[in-house]
């Protein structure tokens, strides 16, 4: 049987992160991808509204349909926005057939949207992360789960900030390093030993969506059986070939590409 992923996250309008970048990954991973989709993410100068919360009820539908009609392997959750939903999905998985969930915690947008509610951080932390197969925090989301007032800025610190994370329940804990000044390199911890995914950096700013196909990608490396660290050493070479691939269409954060590693290979 094909291996399948949920994700549920918010949907974002112009393609490049969200639910368009999760099912573009499942997609080029060769996973069976579904959607959850708890809110629309619609940024754009002709509104001042651009973020619109589905209700739990809307959410819960499209999650049962997903289990009932085809089943799951993984599940993958990104922008969730409320503490109510937050406290409402912890729900449902703690009964769900699988135990393998990714959670990534996004909490900003590449544009600059809020997609955290702030009082939403601490029933993230209490509810869904000890459900964690894996959380993906960046360097800023691992800095704001522990509540911290200096940026994260090395591996040292990485290290340090992915055990205390550890603490709050998850299997794993990847810090994405991302944001480092000069390193472009991520770290994995199990609680007992680190390991490192390291890439040449990519100078661009045509990342959005990066995070999410991430995230992704692990969840359905995953859902196909590989262990974690190779799950997550396969993902580390998508995002890497799709942001030094990334696509950009003129105006603001353009996208990565998530065919580039079918298209050009890996480095």
């Amino acid at each position: 049987m094909k291996a399948r992923v949920l994700s549920i996250a918010g949907s974002a309008a112009q393609g490049s992160a969200g639910i368009q970048a999760d099912l573009k990954t499942f997609q080029e991973c060769d996973v069976y991808g579904m959607a959850a989709i708890t809110a629309i993410v619609a940024n754009n100068s002709k509104t001042t509204q651009g973020i619109f919360i589905h209700d739990k009820e809307m959410v819960k539908a499209q999650y049962e349909a997903a289990l009932e009609h085809v089943g799951v392997d993984t599940i993958k959750t990104g922008m969730l926005f409320s503490k109510e939903l937050i406290e409402e999905i912890a729900t449902w998985l703690q009964d769900c057939p699988t135990k393998q969930i990714v959670v990534d915690p996004v909490m900003i947008g590449k544009m600059g949207s809020q997609l955290l509610a702030d009082d939403a951080i601490v029933v993230l932390k209490e509810k869904l992360i000890p459900l964690a197969t894996i959380i993906t925090p960046n360097l800023h989301e691992a800095g704001k789960l522990l509540n911290r007032k200096t940026m994260i800025r090395s591996v040292v610190d990485m290290e340090k900030a992915a055990k205390e994370l550890f603490k709050l329940g998850p299997s794993y804990v990847l810090i994405k390093g991302g944001a480092l000044k000069d390193q472009a390199i991520d770290v994995l911890f199990d609680g007992e030993r680190f390991n490192y995914y390291e890439k040449p950096r990519v100078r661009t700013i045509h990342t959005s969506g990066a995070g999410c196909s991430y995230s992704s990608a692990i969840a359905a490396e995953l859902a196909k059986g590989r262990d974690m660290e190779e799950s997550v050493r396969l993902a580390k070479e998508f995002v890497h070939a799709a942001i030094r691939h990334s696509l950009s269409f003129g105006r603001g954060v353009g996208s990565t590409n998530h065919a580039a590693r079918r298209n050009y290979g890996v480095e």
